[in-house]
């Protein structure tokens, strides 16, 4: 499925619309973290983004304010996220998992769910 492109800032704000669900404009704004607080329209102009790109819907509208919803999945749009991070390195995780060890955020915990998840998928690829 192709996607546009998702910035920075319009992921922080999808991921207002996962752990919220159908929200407001407002409530998105509301809920950023305080380091991140921006302008009612500037959240305003990131929701219409969204909507534009296909990744948010208006669902209806309560007095004044319009309720919107993600239409596409916290897992496809970080997908399409990480692979677009990795054709950076020429489509290879081990450039990235490497320094994910070497700077101490991926562990043996990590690796032993990793292989955990890489079974489960080659189980599901051989039914």
């Amino acid at each position: 499925m192709s996607r546009k492109k998702l910035t920075p800032m319009e992921i922080e704000v999808m991921q207002q619309f996962w752990q919220l669900g159908a929200t407001s404009i407002r409530d998105i704004q509301d809920s950023l973290p305080e380091n991140r607080q921006v302008e009612y329209t500037t959240v305003q102009t990131i929701v219409y983004r969204l909507e534009k790109k296909g990744a948010v819907r208006r669902t209806r509208k309560i007095g004044n304010a319009h309720i919107f919803e993600a239409v596409w999945s916290r897992k496809s749009a970080i997908g399409s996220f990480v692979e677009d991070f990795l054709a950076l390195f020429g489509g290879s995780a081990e450039p990235v998992m490497s320094h994910l060890v070497d700077s101490g955020k991926l562990n043996l915990e990590d690796i032993k769910m990793l292989e955990n998840a890489v079974r489960e998928k080659a189980k599901e690829d051989t039914k």
